[in-house]
């Protein structure tokens, strides 16, 4: 007997805590609130969703701003990428 199951996931789209990404969201830049690509840090992965935590504030589609500076993405969304180029580790300690 097999049992159904969705497509395996690609090793290229998985995340890990510690990558370093960016991420397509409405964030400050000097005194101005731009929508852009913004560099983060991967803080929290489950099977559907993927948290990253930003240096700079960042908001809500609807306005409102993130206090944790943490927003969360599914896994394929094409708002979220892996940072090119980019294998340091130590990131984590500068946060």
């Amino acid at each position: 007997m097999t049992v159904p199951y969705m497509r395996p996931p690609d090793a290229d789209d998985h995340y890990q805590v510690g990558d370093v990404v960016e991420a397509f969201c409405d964030h400050e830049k000097g005194s101005e609130r731009i929508k852009g690509w913004l560099k983060g840090i991967v803080v929290q992965v489950d099977t559907k969703m993927v948290a990253v935590q930003f240096r700079s504030n960042v908001y809500l589609t609807d306005g409102w701003k993130v206090p944790d500076h943490i927003l969360w993405f599914l896994h394929h969304s094409p708002h979220l990428r892996k940072k090119k180029g980019h294998v340091e580790k130590n990131i984590l300690m500068d946060y």
